[in-house]
């Protein structure tokens, strides 16, 4: 029999940009929904922030990410700035995507070892992000 939880977590962030781990909460979510084999679809609702799958060992990789967009996409440089100064939110949140679909294996995220999930934020900080997460599957 199918099953399906759909849950809104959020959370808050310090910085303009930056990656946050979000990989205990969506398992926590997983773990709740009794899913044993199936997906799991992490959106993150707003047009300035995003949802990666990235290296979860250091720091270094999330830095990296951070820098390389912000070298891509500088801040205060195009058309939307003159109205929301956040131009280069939107974009980067473009580029990356707002969401990403993790398996369900054996009732856990079908992640690599180095793999974990991240919410990106570059329009920050903000008191409030929500995340939708979604599980269906077979329990």
């Amino acid at each position: 029999m199918i099953s399906m939880l759909q849950k809104v977590i959020s959370l808050s962030t310090h910085s303009r940009n930056g990656l946050y781990d979000i990989t205990s909460i969506v398992e926590s979510v997983v773990k709740e929904s009794g899913v044993r084999s199936g997906i799991a679809s992490v959106y993150a609702r707003g047009s300035t922030c995003a949802i990666m799958i990235q290296e979860n060992w250091d720091e270094s990789v999330q830095t990296d990410v951070i820098t390389l967009l912000n070298k891509l996409i500088p801040h205060g440089v195009w058309e939307h700035d003159r109205q929301d100064n956040n131009g280069d939110a939107h974009l980067k949140a473009g580029i990356v995507g707002p969401s990403e679909t993790i398996p369900v294996v054996e009732g856990k995220l079908g992640l690599s070892t180095w793999q974990n999930i991240f919410f990106c934020e570059f329009d920050g900080p903000r008191n409030r992000r929500e995340i939708m997460v979604t599980v269906i599957g077979e329990k």
